[in-house]
């Protein structure tokens, strides 16, 4: 099964922007449909972007446009890229993976493999 870490959280200004990555060990990514969620203090944990196992994209309305999410399989890792960033984009954001062969998956209950998670802190 997918191991999955992710990186690259950090403490940035308004307006900034990120690079999340998720590597993945065990078998490629490509054999997944992959995502990113994000969960804020005291909120639920909602998702934020989705890539199918045919490279369709799919992404939170309200992110569409500052987010953008891709993968390199020849380092077998998916990644976040984050722009024009907010403090309510303050969140632990997770990478995802699952075995569904339809996608891009929105749904958290759809996956199956999940990272531990990387703090992004977007400060005013």
């Amino acid at each position: 099964q997918v191991q999955l870490v992710e990186s690259g959280g950090g403490l940035v200004q308004a307006g900034g922007s990120l690079r999340l990555s998720c590597a993945a060990s065990g078998p490629t990514l490509s054999r997944y449909a992959v995502g990113w969620f994000r969960q804020a203090p005291g909120k639920e944990r909602e998702f934020v972007a989705a890539l199918s196992r045919v490279g369709i994209t799919d992404y939170a309305e309200s992110l569409k446009g500052r987010f953008a999410i891709s993968i390199d399989n020849a380092k077998n890792t998916l990644y976040l890229q984050m722009s024009s960033l907010k403090p309510e984009d303050t969140a632990v954001y997770y990478c995802a993976a699952s075995t569904a062969v339809m996608g891009p998956i929105v749904t958290m209950e759809e996956y199956h493999y999940w990272g531990q998670g990387t703090q992004v802190t977007v400060s005013s």
